[in-house]
């Protein structure tokens, strides 16, 4: 291996996060977050590398071994995921593989993503990193090298925690970058090996045997929206939103479908169809080029108009997320998620799927105001809109969200708390997952209740007709092999 100034490491998480499902039937997601800032360093003059763990089939002490090869000066432990409560459930797997690198190497190690921003102070004061990144990071992960280097004082590291003499410092967070396409205008793809990847199964429901060929690229930052559940914006000082234009997106798909051939492509923006100009634009590029994409992206019940619709699938937009969380209007205004009620979900539902787009709906259980009925709703609600796909989460209190603080605040039992199973009981499904309790249900209740309503749904003989009908007699006997993985929690053992 050649010397490089920076490594970039994504942890090895699956096996913990996934338990029975980590092998083919999850996605193998690239690390965009380590990607833009691989570019960055780049553009910046500094050498560096990306160790993707996943897609690399490593463990936690491979990956410090295939980090340390490069013998660099900083090492950054890039915590992010494919949703985000990927970052506070890959926190174990991230401490595994420093405290084996810090077995091989002295090398300085700093540690950024949504949970660290989150949790700054104690990330610092109770992980093995000598440094923690608040904010989201280019230039911290800079200024950092630059000190390391002796260039700078450590105080002018913008957005760094870090410990002096037993104390806890931490300098300010420097502002967040206006100019997406110029500060971070492209993922280093080069850095990563692009055959690794693959889709969502239900992502190529038209073709299970091209899942290989997937990348994932993000078109904004952050959320205008304030989610109670969501902890999106810690990273960025709250709720917020800004784009990288059409030009610079159609550019990076451009490259992706002429240089990777990629044809399954995420967009993991929390929020992508929201700005009209921004959405027609990316849509009409594509068109213009006539690519054959398929293509996924999250949409709001009120952020999906008509004039929308025709361009994205035409675009190649073959499914769109759609947040509906609860089937009782109670719940969703409990969570600041009550702009609709069921008719209009309906109605929009039923308008995506007759332009064609199919729809991945997105659940959540045991969210505050949540009784078994109100529980039992949303899955006879998840029944009759029988959907594509459907995500059946349990509610967690991530840290950076408002539920964190509530739950803190009100001392509710979360997965940190002492004899909790730690950060890895945030993950929807891994063995020691412990979601909140409500006043009503202990989190074992709803927990059980997720797991009965994932094999209700997708057991469910209209859907399996329906799927049949749509995708044929493979993905119903690819989905029945999926639904033969039961999930061993650790409360029911």
């Amino acid at each position: 291996m050649s010397k490089k100034d920076i490594v970039l490491i994504s942890p090895p998480a699956r096996l913990e996060v996934y338990q029975g499902l980590s092998g083919e039937l999850a996605a193998i997601e690239p690390p965009v977050w380590a990607g833009l800032i691989g570019g960055f360093l780049r553009d910046k003059s500094v050498s560096v590398a990306i160790v993707d763990s996943e897609a690399c089939g490593y463990n936690h002490q491979q990956a410090a071994e295939a980090v340390a090869s490069y013998e660099p000066k900083l090492v950054v432990f890039v915590v992010y995921g494919q949703q985000p409560s990927a970052s506070t459930q890959c926190m174990p797997a991230a401490a595994k593989t420093c405290n084996f690198l810090k077995e091989i190497s002295d090398v300085p190690t700093m540690v950024m993503g949504t949970h660290s921003s989150a949790l700054p102070a104690r990330t610092l004061q109770q992980e093995p990193y000598d440094y923690v990144c608040q904010g989201e990071g280019p230039y911290t992960v800079l200024d950092l090298y630059k000190f390391v280097k002796g260039e700078i004082k450590i105080s002018e590291v913008s957005g760094l925690w870090y410990m002096d003499k037993g104390l806890t410092v931490s300098n300010p967070i420097k502002d967040k970058i206006v100019d997406l396409d110029k500060e971070l205008p492209n993922q280093a793809l080069d850095l990563l090996d692009m055959t690794k990847y693959r889709a969502h199964n239900w992502h190529c429901f038209d073709d299970l045997s091209s899942r290989g060929s997937y990348a994932s690229l993000q078109t904004s930052l952050g959320c205008p929206y304030k989610c109670s559940f969501c902890c999106i914006n810690a990273p960025f000082g709250g709720a917020g939103i800004r784009y990288w234009s059409p030009e610079n997106v159609l550019s990076q798909i451009d490259e992706l479908v002429n240089k990777y051939g990629v044809k399954n492509i995420k967009i993991p923006d929390e929020m992508f169809v929201l700005n009209k100009n921004h959405v027609i634009a990316i849509c009409d590029g594509i068109i213009d080029r006539g690519y054959k994409l398929n293509i996924w992206a999250y949409a709001r019940v009120d952020t999906v108009k008509d004039i929308y619709l025709e361009k994205l699938k035409k675009a190649g937009f073959n499914w769109l997320g759609i947040g509906i969380e609860s089937g009782s209007k109670f719940v969703r205004d409990g969570v600041e998620k009550g702009r609709f009620d069921l008719p209009e979900i309906t109605s929009i539902v039923e308008k995506i799927r007759d332009h064609g787009i199919y729809v991945a709906a997105n659940y959540i259980f045991g969210l505050p105001d949540d009784t078994e009925e109100s529980m039992q709703e949303t899955l006879d609600l998840a029944i009759k809109l029988n959907t594509e796909w459907a995500n059946f989460y349990s509610a967690m209190a991530y840290p950076g969200s408002p539920l964190f603080e509530h739950a803190v605040k009100n001392n509710i039992p979360t997965p940190d708390m002492k004899d909790g199973p730690g950060w890895i009981g945030y993950s929807q499904h891994s063995y020691e997952c412990m979601p909140l309790p409500t006043d009503t249900l202990q989190y074992k209740d709803v927990l059980d209740f997720r797991d009965k309503a994932f094999t209700d749904y997708f057991t469910n003989e209209n859907y399996l007709k329906m799927i049949n009908e749509k995708f044929g007699s493979d993905v119903v006997a690819h989905l029945e092999e999926m639904t033969s993985h039961d999930l061993p929690r650790k409360h029911r053992n």
